[in-house]
């Protein structure tokens, strides 16, 4: 599910309604775009989208996982749904080595996900990339400040995939989170653009 798509070029990236499009920074030039299937559902399709001139071009497209309960516009801990919402990309960071990242990547064991957790869910965090709600840009993403309170949650990632819907993040093909993590650059501003696909295009 790596292959290349077809390139076909857009004016905008496809899908994205006038209300998500203008929470877009202008000098954005990579969209990671969370295409959910439905507001209470765990699956999703993520693509990578990359603005070349002044066209947008599908670079790649992987199927992934959301909150286990779908998707909501006001998260909250423990609601094991997604937000959602356009965020942007500042820092990554894992279990494992540095693969190549361009994002500022931080090699820490304190992103083990816990041994008494489902042996499924082990490498989620070998690599992850943090989302940026409700937190402090510039730092780890395993960082434990919450600016908008933690009723608000917090800990959003992009992240190493186990089969099924996740607590709030979104999680990807171990391969996915590799190339994402040595294509998303900060000078090109990355954002993720999440939610459900009628909501996505409202």
């Amino acid at each position: 599910d790596d292959a290349p798509p077809q390139p076909t070029a857009w004016k905008r990236v496809p899908d994205i309604g006038d209300r998500m499009w203008q929470r877009i920074p202008g000098d954005s030039r990579q969209v990671v775009a969370v295409y959910g299937a439905g507001p209470d559902s765990p699956n999703s399709t993520v693509e990578l989208f990359v603005k070349q001139g002044s066209t947008w071009k599908r670079d790649r497209s992987w199927a992934a996982h959301n909150g286990r309960k779908g998707w909501t516009a006001d998260h909250h801990e423990g609601d094991k749904r997604s937000p959602i919402g356009v965020f942007t990309l500042s820092d990554a960071g894992g279990v494992l080595d540095d693969p190549g990242a361009k994002l500022p990547y931080t090699k820490s064991a304190s992103f083990q996900a816990p041994h008494y957790w489902n042996k499924a869910y082990w490498h989620d965090f070998d690599y992850v990339i943090a989302i940026d709600y409700n937190r402090v840009k510039g730092t780890s993403p395993n960082d434990p400040t919450r600016p908008e309170g933690q009723s608000k949650g917090g800990s959003i990632w992009l992240h190493m995939d186990h089969g099924s819907g996740t607590s709030a993040c979104v999680s990807l093909p171990k391969s996915a989170m590799q190339y994402l993590l040595r294509t998303l650059d900060p000078r090109q501003h990355p954002v993720v653009v999440m939610g459900d696909t009628q909501d996505l295009k409202a």
